[in-house]
């Protein structure tokens, strides 16, 4: 997401607030805490993947790891100079599942951060947590609950997808602005209120874009939409 300034926060202490998070703006022991908990996420979501997908989907993980990157390249204008771009986890968690999701976020968030230094190393782990793990199992999670109170997937899919998108970026800000006041960068309550509200709205945004998205994929290629049910051949 942009490294855009955002009121107060940028106003007293220079810090601008974003997803792809720079080295310096986060503690040593927040980074460590947040590498630990991605490092067991990405086992987690490995092993899982290995068996619940079939080796035919495989490929399509790549294709998604490709258009996720192209579609963050693309940024769309919010408020006061700012603007935003699509994370993607809900839509490659819809495809693909919340596992196989995780490790494509991870990927993309991996080869921003040493291709073009979008992100820093030291701070990966919070970046690949609050965007490839919050994005990814939590807003799936939420995507299957509401999913359930409409009546199935197939009647819900494109609302529930919209709230979880949102829902997920928002979350994934929240989470930054918790890790920046547990690191003693700013004020906890300033964080929260400047990147909430500003993620808010790009959450918008990120709804728009995957109910889009998905929506295109249910007219051209339903198939596609079965992705998860691709389970491997038993040996």
């Amino acid at each position: 997401m942009p490294l855009a300034a955002i009121g107060g926060i940028a106003g007293t202490s220079g810090i601008a607030p974003a997803l792809h998070a720079p080295d310096g703006i986060l503690s040593v022991p927040v980074a460590i805490v947040m590498w630990a908990l991605s490092v067991v996420a990405i086992g987690i979501s490995v092993q899982r993947t290995n068996r619940h997908l079939d080796d035919r989907a495989i490929p399509l993980l790549g294709v998604m790891a490709a258009f996720i990157f192209a579609a963050q390249m693309v940024n769309f204008p919010v408020v006061g100079g700012t603007s935003g771009h699509l994370v993607g986890g809900v839509l490659a968690a819809v495809l693909l599942g919340p596992w196989a999701a995780t490790l494509v976020l991870t990927c993309v968030i991996v080869v921003q951060a040493l291709v073009f230094q979008d992100g820093g190393l030291v701070v990966m782990g919070a970046n690949i947590f609050n965007m490839g793990v919050i994005g990814t199992l939590g807003g799936f999670a939420l995507y299957a609950a509401i999913c359930r109170l409409l009546g199935g997937e197939e009647r819900g899919r494109l609302p529930a997808a919209a709230v979880a998108a949102w829902v997920s970026v928002v979350a994934a800000a929240a989470a930054m602005a918790l890790e920046l006041g547990l690191s003693g960068t700013t004020d906890l309550a300033l964080a929260l209120t400047a990147m909430v509200g500003i993620y808010a709205l790009i959450g918008i945004g990120e709804a728009l874009v995957t109910v889009a998205a998905l929506a295109f994929v249910r007219l051209v290629r339903p198939d596609l939409l079965r992705l998860r049910d691709l389970r491997p051949a038993a040996s």
